[in-house]
């Protein structure tokens, strides 16, 4: 017998001797019977986990055993990457088209005159603004956040990713949501508060107007805006009240994905495969968003405040976040700081839950 045929022959099959009895067992017969091990209730991939996967994006690490096995190729980091920009942008496109108009209104009431204040309320700033520029009003200013907000979330929803990656999310440990989280709006506040501040500017331009009808806006554009922004503070311009973004962003953002991630598992083991339903994901991004802007929102109004304060330092009300707070307060004590308060809350579940179910959706559906 050749020493080629000897080879093939045991490449082919597995020889066991046994009482001087050979026993000859065929590869495929071999192979069938690791998949049953591989299926087998300690090793097999659960639908749970399978859903988790799907729903989170970071796979439970007995998934390996499935992959290995079913010989699919992980995808590339560029590939992940880009379907996560690609899901984040389009959930900036929901969060802002469902979100500005109570945006605008919040922000009115946030900013408005404590002593000379020029609406009673939410229904009564919307009313006033309907009426005097039709329901557009309400929209007004949204070129800029809607563009901010697609960038922003883009890399809001990259950088959340790459940071469960890092710290190694799973439902067995439910804080690790919560500083994935953190680390992520951390990331995130580079982008957004240079958005949230000419926003805020452009705005409250607004209030200035139906308050004083002889008020001349100092900016014309957005553009203008950003222009006087790196005239009078340089290269730090668009971060006027940065700490105060960080200050708000970094606890709230680690229990908005804390809470919507959790609640979303929670609803993920009720079911068979493993996978929470439509209502479910909403439901669960919506809660997140109102734990989000409901336990930080007095932070929100000092934030709000130090943004629409004048471009030029020189010409400031408020010489950083402690001076701002104090001043507030002295205005309406306790009920200052929560100026703006319906609206806002208003806004943050139906737009949350429209944002994350956008952004969940759409990665499902890329793969």
């Amino acid at each position: 017998e050749g020493h080629s045929d000897r080879v093939s022959r045991r490449s082919s099959a597995v020889r066991r001797k046994k009482k001087g009895v050979t026993m000859t067992v065929p590869s495929n017969v071999l192979l069938q019977s690791f998949r049953s091990v591989l299926d087998s209730p300690g090793m097999s991939v659960s639908h749970a986990r399978r859903g988790h996967a799907i729903a989170t994006g970071f796979a439970h690490p007995a998934d390996s055993a499935f992959v290995a096995a079913s010989g699919a190729e992980p995808q590339s980091a560029l590939v992940r990457s880009a379907k996560d920009v690609f899901a984040g942008t389009c959930g900036g496109i929901t969060v802002t088209l469902v979100g500005h108009p109570f945006d605008t209104v919040k922000v009115l009431l946030q900013t408005q005159s404590a002593t000379n204040p020029a609406y009673k309320g939410p229904l009564d700033a919307a009313s006033k603004v309907v009426k005097s520029e039709g329901f557009k009003g309400l929209y007004k200013g949204v070129t800029s956040p809607l563009a901010g907000q697609m960038f922003f979330r883009a890399t809001l929803f990259f950088g959340y990713a790459r940071a469960k990656e890092i710290v190694g999310v799973s439902p067995d440990d439910p804080m690790s949501y919560a500083k994935a989280g953190l680390l992520a709006w951390m990331a995130g506040s580079f982008f957004e508060s240079p958005i949230d501040l000419f926003k805020s500017q452009w705005q409250t331009q607004i209030v200035q107007a139906k308050q004083n009808p002889n008020y001349v806006p100092p900016y014309k554009t957005v553009g203008e805006c950003v222009k006087a922004s790196f005239k009078h503070n340089g290269i730090r311009g668009p971060y006027q009240a940065f700490g105060a973004t960080l200050v708000r962003n970094l606890p709230a953002g680690a229990i908005y994905f804390g809470v919507f991630e959790n609640t979303k598992n929670y609803f993920a083991a009720k079911h068979e495969d493993g996978k929470p339903r439509d209502w479910e994901i909403m439901f669960a991004g919506g809660l997140g968003g109102f734990f989000y802007w409901s336990l930080f929102y007095p932070v929100d109004v000092i934030k709000s405040a130090m943004m629409t304060d004048s471009i030029n330092k020189a010409e400031r009300k408020y010489k950083g976040f402690l001076d701002a707070g104090s001043q507030l307060y002295k205005q309406g004590g306790v009920k200052r700081l929560y100026a703006g308060l319906v609206p806002c809350l208003l806004r943050a579940s139906p737009a949350n839950a429209g944002m994350l179910f956008v952004v969940d959706k759409v990665k499902q559906l890329l793969g």
